[in-house]
């Protein structure tokens, strides 16, 4: 399909197709071979951008506060467009520092059950992906409590919609960039001419079974920050964290100098605070989506929402001190 096809899209609802030219978690993050070399510095990796507003200066400033950043990812659209965007006010007050914005894709193969659930029902409810860009300026409004945005979308709802298109209109919004789990950077060119010209991050993915030399040719590609996919497989809360996400932490940093940000399937305020004591930023999805999805009304959801998101808060803040 054209990357620039011109006909609106943006009313259809997301259908399963080929997501993209890449591949699942394990796979994205290990495929072919090494296209570059040596530590990249940030900021290096574009060719004159547009005015770049990336959420790195957001984790360089947890940095220098002696902490890890706290990332929500949410769904746009559950329990509905307006629902959702309210949860993510909710997040930010309770002091989560960059929104991760879902865009609900009717073929999630790598989200879990708790994400899959909430994105079956968003779109039933009808959510479409220009609601993402209404999200996003809620997020980013400095007339609130404004926070980073990026956005998680699986690659083919942004084929339909348009490459260059999307890639403007996310800016147009205030977003920042785009998390893409099922696209390589080796398939990614057009993407990353996209966001280069409308000053997006692009943000890959690397996996503990990446090879240095796999490590060194996707953070290469990335800007903003690097996901740190610890956990193979489909995404999910986990019991414990486990040994791999600090190694791959540790030998993403060999390879690049962008700041390095974990999903793992944290839930507690207590993993939170253990991840954030060797990563970057700790990414939190299931954990926040279920509150919304097991709640009785709305309301008790983001009450539930608040509460974890303050724990988890006070987790990554009091990791280090």
């Amino acid at each position: 399909m054209s990357a620039d096809r011109s006909e609106d899209t943006s009313e259809e609802r997301v259908r399963p197709g080929t997501q993209g030219r890449g591949a699942a978690a394990g796979m994205s993050a290990d495929r072919s071979e090494d296209r570059s070399e040596g530590r990249v510095r940030p900021g290096t990796q574009g060719r004159g951008a547009a005015e770049h507003t990336s959420v790195e200066p957001i984790l360089r400033r947890c940095q220098d506060e002696g902490r890890a950043a706290l990332i929500a990812y949410l769904p746009v659209g559950f329990p509905s467009v307006e629902g959702s965007i309210e949860a993510m006010r909710v997040v930010v007050e309770a002091g989560v520092d960059i929104v991760e914005i879902g865009m609900p894709y009717s073929d999630p193969v790598m989200d879990g059950a708790v994400i899959q659930d909430a994105a079956v029902r968003a779109l039933e409810r009808g959510v479409r992906l220009r609601d993402v860009f209404t999200a996003a300026r809620a997020v980013t409004d400095p007339a609130g409590q404004a926070a980073g945005c990026v956005v998680m979308t699986y690659w083919n709802p942004v084929l339909r919609y348009g490459i260059e298109r999307f890639a403007a209109d996310l800016a147009a919004a205030g977003g920042s960039g785009v998390i893409t789990p099922d696209l390589i950077p080796d398939e990614a060119g057009d993407w990353i001419a996209a966001a280069e010209t409308h000053g997006l991050d692009r943000i890959f993915l690397v996996a503990p079974s990446s090879t240095p030399e796999r490590l060194a040719a996707v953070t290469s590609a990335c800007r903003g920050f690097v996901y740190a996919s610890a956990v193979m497989g489909v995404t999910g809360a986990r019991a414990s964290v486990g040994e791999a996400a600090h190694d791959l932490v540790s030998r993403t940093r060999e390879a690049t100098d962008l700041p390095v940000c974990v999903g793992l399937g944290v839930s507690t305020g207590e993993q939170a605070a253990e991840v954030g004591r060797f990563a970057d930023g700790v990414i939190v999805g299931s954990a926040l989506v279920r509150c919304l999805t097991e709640a009785a009304s709305e309301a008790a959801g983001r009450a539930a929402l608040g509460d974890l998101a303050r724990e988890l808060a006070d987790g990554v803040r009091g990791a280090r001190g």
